[in-house]
């Protein structure tokens, strides 16, 4: 069972409907988390709180399309021999991955099944630093999302 708290801290909602992240962060969960009781939140933010949380957490003064924060269990907090269901949260910049979309000739759907495919998958420890890294994660990506019925992520279809 996967439980998205969808929060919206800007007024307009074009997308995503909780139907559509839970469809995209499931498809998503790999290695066996998609096996599992999940919770995660994504949190809709608007262009200050991007720039805000980048710079708190990355030390860079621009908002971002995405952030992803992996849960990790407190000091002190019991445990119990299960792992904790929380996955972790997502911040998703709404104007950054509109602009975004426009910019790269994507509709402006597959934009935030890529965004929220990503995150999703930076929150199950995946990362692009080193370039096998980015190599592994982009594929999972890219079959991710034609999995879903969308084109490579990484094409621009101009």
């Amino acid at each position: 069972m996967l439980d998205i708290e969808l929060q919206w801290a800007i007024d307009e909602r074009p997308l995503p409907s909780q139907r559509q992240c839970e469809l995209w962060v499931s498809a998503a969960l790999v290695d066996g988390q998609e096996n599992q009781a999940l919770e995660m939140t994504i949190r809709i933010v608007d262009v200050q709180e991007s720039q805000q949380l980048n710079h708190d957490y990355r030390n860079q003064d621009k908002p971002t399309n995405v952030l992803s924060f992996e849960f990790e269990q407190p000091p002190g907090l019991v445990d119990l021999g299960e792992a904790l269901p929380y996955l972790g949260d997502l911040a998703i910049c709404a104007e950054v991955v509109a602009l975004e979309a426009v910019a790269q000739h994507k509709t402006l759907e597959s934009h935030w099944a890529h965004m929220i495919v990503h995150g999703t998958l930076h929150l199950q420890g995946y990362d692009h630093i080193e370039d096998d890294e980015a190599e592994m994660m982009e594929g999972l990506e890219i079959k991710i999302m034609q999995g879903l019925g969308f084109t490579n992520p990484y094409e621009s279809t101009s």
